[in-house]
């Protein structure tokens, strides 16, 4: 009866959050389903298990969704966003619209910026270059995930997306966890991709097919859309009812000081992640008023951190006079971590719930005696998690929350370095995630003005089989020379 209400549990909490009903609800309500037909406690549950683990998430990682969404929505306000896309757009132009769309994605959330700020800049601008190129609109989706929510989330090293940042806690890894290995991935899920969108663009022109008409609804109506909004903030590390908040600058910067703010987070947290906290003593941090912890487990968060936080200072202050309301933009960027951060932790807690349950054992057993050792169970079980989900952070904290101390013993016994099981854990949250219930794709369809049936095949290609073929090869190469 336990397995059944597991399964019960987690059927009904995808139905409903489907349909647009709040995670923040579902989650307490399924976890406390899943322990009643376990014949567990149910209120020790929902506030020991439950509120205990979606507490630790939230104080772990709610200062990278409040510093990442803070400096996503001042680049926006401050014309930075813009400036690069219209930079990408007059070097590159009609004629290489397709790669202008994908590296202008790229480099944005590369650097930083949250990617619904990123949905709402790079729309219109790629409406703009197909409709010159004379491309069909039902291939702007799968451009811009390509650029956005691939190698950019997962794969390059370095990157301060939330998912990058999971892992650390749990392996004790920085953000450059096996460098090569993911460098490799991104090439794979980049090239894979372009291929992709260049062939179809020439069977499209073969058969005689332009750009279509304009059917885009407003980016306002978009933003306030209340179930894209739920399901928005379940994905991603962003709420798209902030994006209208604050104001826009009319004047752009310059490219360079466009560009700074996104060297600057990659620059410094290389350097605090490789050079400045290791080399530091932090041998305080065992006392039990710091919590008992280590730098190896703190260090990983606190370099995106520093490295978010000053680029936000630099960004403030080569640009004040493009920040005309600046308190507001700041107000709205803060507001719009807060829903995303809380709708993560809730599900983190119903996963801790789950785990907790006693037949959650058979479940555990069956994943770590998946045929071909730990780095294929470990893809499975976040690839699953996240694709159940619709969220790839939601579903890599579970899985990792439940398994990950396993996982840490299976690598030391096995000789397995920890930086491969960061790299194969991200990459494995951004494959099936992506499935049609998952914000990010209903938000990035409905700013583009299609549908699932016009666009998801293209964005199954780029996010989704790409993703799972750098994934192999990763899993393959750290199978054959370990971490690199």
């Amino acid at each position: 009866m336990g397995l059944f209400g597991i399964l019960i549990a987690l059927g009904l909490l995808i139905w409903f959050a489907y349909r647009g009903w709040s995670i923040l609800l579902l989650a307490p309500a399924a976890a406390l389903l899943a322990a009643a037909l376990s014949n567990q406690p149910l209120l020790a549950h929902w506030t020991q298990t439950f509120m205990g683990s979606a507490a630790n998430f939230f104080a772990q990682f709610f200062p990278l969704f409040l510093l990442g969404a803070l400096f996503g929505k001042l680049m926006d306000d401050s014309g930075s966003v813009r400036a690069i896309s219209r930079f990408m757009t007059e070097r590159l132009g009609p004629s290489h619209a397709m790669l202008a769309v994908v590296l202008a994605g790229a480099m944005v959330t590369y650097g930083g910026v949250s990617l619904f700020v990123a949905f709402f800049v790079l729309a219109p601008m790629a409406q703009e270059l197909f409709r010159a190129a004379n491309i069909p609109r039902r291939l702007m989706p799968a451009a811009i995930a390509l650029g956005t929510s691939t190698f950019t989330m997962s794969a390059l090293p370095g990157t301060p997306a939330i998912q990058n940042a999971i892992p650390m806690p749990f392996f004790g890894t920085t953000p450059f966890a096996a460098p090569g290995l993911g460098i490799v991935a991104a090439l794979i899920m980049f090239g894979f991709g372009m291929w992709w969108l260049n062939r179809v663009e020439a069977s499209a022109r073969e058969a005689g097919e332009g750009f279509g008409g304009d059917n885009a609804s407003p980016l306002d109506t978009v933003a306030d859309d209340q179930l894209i909004r739920e399901r928005a903030t379940t994905a991603r590390e962003f709420d798209p009812a902030e994006l209208r908040h604050g104001q826009q600058s009319d004047s752009l910067p310059p490219i360079g000081l466009a560009v700074l703010p996104l060297v600057a987070v990659v620059g410094i947290n290389l350097l605090m992640a490789i050079f400045i906290l290791p080399s530091l003593d932090f041998s305080f941090l065992a006392e039990e008023r710091w919590g008992a912890t280590s730098l190896s487990a703190v260090g990983g968060v606190w370099s995106v951190a520093v490295a978010l936080a000053s680029a936000t200072l630099i960004l403030i202050l080569t640009n004040r006079q493009r920040l005309p309301a600046l308190r507001e933009s700041m107000d709205a960027g803060a507001n719009a971590a807060v829903l995303p951060a809380v709708s993560v932790a809730s599900l983190v807690g119903f996963g801790a719930v789950i785990a907790a349950l006693p037949a959650f054992a058979l479940v555990r057993d069956w994943v770590l005696s998946i045929e071909g050792g730990p780095l294929v169970s470990l893809t499975v079980a976040t690839n699953v998690l996240a694709a159940l989900t619709g969220s790839a952070s939601g579903g890599l904290t579970i899985a990792l929350d439940t398994l990950g101390e396993t996982y840490m013993q299976l690598a030391h016994e096995l000789g397995i370095n920890p930086e491969l099981l960061h790299r194969v854990a991200v990459i494995g949250s951004g494959t099936l995630d992506s499935l049609p219930h998952n914000g990010a794709v209903v938000t990035l369809l409905a700013v583009c003005g299609t549908t699932h049936g016009d666009s998801y095949r293209d964005i199954v290609m780029v996010a989704i089989v790409g993703a799972i073929i750098a994934l192999v090869a990763v899993i393959l190469l750290g199978s054959l020379f370990g971490s690199f």
